[in-house]
């Protein structure tokens, strides 16, 4: 079957085109920038169209003749993302229902128990599906918990929240139960779902084996991981919105997606059914144990394949670093620093792209962490979120603040700041032979400020460029220079 998956540049579509295609389906991706799948291993698999959900125009030429649609996209991490996926899904069932899609999938949320008032989370999850389920194509939605898997935002907060907190002071709602799914069983099932018969239009819970408080799924965590038991001191005190804010301090989850996701947990989340399994017979769910270890494992090997952070929404999708010289006219404030390498290109680009995450960043790493947790109080990424892979990157990627513009491999690494500034930012990185067996590091930092306060800012962060900036060119450079021509990767500068 031709299957067009959204959301391909996210956790679970990022995922699951890979499937569709060992399961034999022919597979079209739909993103608003094809680059975004420029690096992916199956890019070349594919077939991907530029085309947004929120423009109906460009939606044709996507859906055409396709046979299963998956709508795998949200809006969390922005305020209005209830609006922006009503509309996306209404664009979604209106194309799919032109082109004579024969199924729909949709990945939601779990319902929430009769007489609960649900989180925006889930209200929203709960009206995507109305609107697929109404759309006059066969419709199945997969009603999914907290999905247990290595670079998932359920599991990076409960693995953060077990790892950084040995005692506990919780709301009431840890002690709420919950059916925690492997991501490997989610994939399994939205694969298994573009077979289901034509009369079939409903929504279908989704589980693994184990129905857990979230207490105990901490506890179980942390024993998983070979952690001492962790103490957990329920309260009433804490309410979702105070819970959001604990989380996105302490765990990589900025509070624009805690608050939301921790609301959700509020509700309970048990299955009350079990149809999909018996319509698509398959080995069972595996426990949260085996889920847990699992997860554990590919974040060991460094191979975590997508992560939360692979989505971005509407507003991180911001233009690319500007190609005109003049800027437009406006105001551009650079920093730019050059230094020779006693290396060859190849050995200095190794340094390179293994900026960031555990490697750090090659100067004042106070400073570094610092505006990170000044980030973080205001609601923005910090620089918890990391790399996905330790020594490789790919185009669209989160990276710490930064998310990867452009990725010239072996010359050019691209930035752009996702941190909470008043203005746009860049980080230009290159590598270039200087015809003599070494090579030249050019390091640039672009910003564009917005209104005076952008003047300002830029103002008062000048002082500490001269360090920060100064000294990463240096470090890069000598560590570069330390590598033997045969050496593996960098080691992480400390």
């Amino acid at each position: 079957m031709r299957c067009l998956v959204t959301g391909a540049t996210g956790y679970i579509g990022g995922r699951l085109a890979p499937r569709l295609l060992e399961a034999g389906h022919t597979v079209r991706c739909l993103s608003r920038s094809a680059a975004r799948l420029r690096d992916v291993p199956w890019a070349a698999q594919v077939e991907i169209v530029e085309a947004d959900l929120s423009d109906p125009a460009t939606l044709p030429a996507a859906f055409d003749g396709v046979e299963v649609a998956y709508f795998l996209m949200h809006s969390l991490g922005v305020s209005d993302f209830e609006q922006r996926d009503r509309e996306a899904a209404r664009n979604f069932a209106t194309a799919a229902r032109a082109a004579g899609v024969r199924r729909i999938i949709y990945l939601g949320g779990p319902e929430p128990p009769a007489g609960d008032r649900p989180s925006a989370h889930l209200r929203s999850r709960a009206e995507v599906a109305e609107i697929l389920l109404g759309s006059g194509v066969p419709t199945a939605v997969l009603r999914a918990p907290v999905i247990i898997g290595s670079g998932s935002a359920s599991f990076e907060m409960l693995r953060y929240l077990s790892e950084r907190l040995p005692v506990m002071v919780t709301p009431r709602w840890v002690h709420n139960r919950i059916q925690p799914i492997a991501v490997r069983d989610v994939l399994r099932y939205l694969v298994g779902a573009a077979g289901l018969p034509p009369e079939v239009n409903r929504g279908f819970d989704i589980g693994g084996a184990d129905v857990l408080t979230y207490a105990e799924m901490m506890r179980r965590y942390a024993r998983v991981a070979g952690l001492s038991r962790r103490i957990i001191l329920p309260t009433r005190v804490l309410s979702p919105w105070l819970s959001a804010h604990w989380v996105g301090v302490v765990t990589p989850v900025p509070n624009a997606i805690a608050r939301p996701l921790v609301a959700s947990l509020v509700h309970e989340a048990v299955a009350h059914e079990n149809d999909l399994a018996e319509l698509l017979p398959g080995p069972a769910p595996i426990g949260f144990d085996e889920a847990v270890g699992l997860a554990l494992s590919k974040i060991r090997d460094a191979d975590v394949e997508t992560r939360w952070t692979s989505a971005s929404g509407r507003d991180a999708d911001a233009e690319p670093l500007p190609s005109d010289p003049d800027w437009s006219g406006g105001s551009v404030y650079v920093d730019e620093r050059c230094s020779p390498v006693r290396a060859p290109a190849g050995q200095l680009w190794r340094v390179i792209e293994g900026v960031g995450g555990d490697n750090g960043w090659y100067s004042f790493p106070l400073a570094w962490s610092v505006r990170g947790w000044l980030d973080r109080l205001a609601g923005g990424v910090g620089l918890r979120r990391g790399r996905r892979d330790r020594h490789r990157l790919r185009v669209g990627e989160a990276l710490d603040w930064w998310r990867v513009e452009e990725l010239e491999p072996g010359s050019l690494l691209r930035l752009r700041a996702e941190m909470r500034v008043p203005g746009r930012a860049w980080l230009e990185m290159r590598a270039e032979p200087d015809g003599n067996g070494g090579s030249v590091y050019r390091q640039r930092a672009v910003f564009l400020p917005r209104g005076l306060v952008g003047h300002l800012y830029w103002a008062s962060v000048v002082p500490f460029h001269g360090i920060v900036f100064s000294g990463m060119a240096r470090n890069i450079t000598a560590t570069a220079e330390s590598l033997g021509s045969s050496a593996g990767e960098p080691v992480a500068y400390r």
